[in-house]
């Protein structure tokens, strides 16, 4: 990059985190983009092109999938209404409130609430320490920082590591929501697979964990299997059906654990899964 383009890209990355910060203080808040680049001193088409230039969809998208994915873990985790829910996230509506709730999830909130295993977060925080920084200027981690202190207990054992493969060209071939159909169904299949102690994570576009608490490489492995068995099964969208295809591997909790070198080895073990074709330990 040249000075200048450093200097645009530090700007442009500074408005980012500014409005990201200032979505996740008020998702439950009634707020708009013009009071979103109000926040930033930006004027609205500026944010909007800093926001989609740094994550590839829109902030109305953004908020949507925030607002949502917090109501599901609302509506497992606390003695809430669906009504209740709605109100709290925005929707003036049950009606719209479950159109929208199903739309991301795939089924009604009630069903949802009944019938979902596991944890909620399909679309977590953006983690803005985690940026491409070339051509594309792309946020590529959520934020896991609650789940931080869980995972230095856990030394020793195995963290299972699940990518979707050729996301991105479902996305650049079939469009969005055959993606997001995509990524719900793939962590619908690591959630089924866990056993009741265990946490399921999203970490990335396309990147998943489930922290096993497990040191049971043959447990593991059995754990895995579950999910890729399902290789190939398809699932529907607007558009027809896609298939849904996951590739895993294993990496050890070691001590003192750092977010980034966890990063750097889920990236070292599915690249080796990639490579090898099988799953991989680490």
């Amino acid at each position: 990059m040249t000075a200048n383009e450093n200097q645009r890209f530090d700007h442009g990355f500074a408005v980012f985190v500014t409005a990201l910060g200032f979505i996740e203080s008020h998702l439950c808040d009634e707020i708009t983009q013009e009071d979103i680049a109000s926040a930033c001193y930006v004027s609205l088409s500026s944010l909007q092109k800093t926001w989609k230039y740094c994550t590839h969809y829109s902030i109305k998208e953004y908020i949507c999938k925030r607002r949502l994915t917090l109501a599901g873990r609302d509506l497992m985790e606390n003695d809430i209404s669906v009504l209740e829910a709605a109100m709290k996230y925005g929707y003036n509506s049950h009606e719209v409130f479950t159109r929208a709730f199903t739309k991301i999830w795939g089924v009604s909130p009630s069903k949802f609430r009944k019938n979902w295993k596991g944890d909620c977060g399909l679309y977590p925080a953006l983690n803005p320490e985690y940026v491409e920084r070339n051509d594309y200027m792309r946020v590529k981690k959520y934020d896991i920082s609650e789940f931080y202190d869980y995972l230095r207990t856990q030394t020793g054992t195995y963290v299972l590591c699940f990518d979707v493969i050729s996301l991105m060209q479902i996305n650049d071939q079939l469009g969005r929501e055959a993606g997001d159909k995509v990524i719900l169904e793939s962590f619908r299949r690591i959630n089924e697979a866990a056993e009741d102690n265990m946490i399921c994570l999203r970490l990335g576009g396309d990147e998943f964990a489930m922290i096993t608490e497990s040191s049971d490489t043959d447990l593991v492995t059995a754990l895995a299997e579950k999910v890729i068995s399902q290789n190939g099964n398809k699932v529907a969208y607007a558009g027809g059906e896609v298939e849904v295809a996951l590739r895993c591997g294993a990496i050890r909790i070691g001590e003192h654990l750092k977010y980034s070198v966890l990063c750097d080895d889920f990236n070292e073990v599915m690249e080796k899964a990639r490579v090898s074709g099988k799953m991989e330990f680490m």
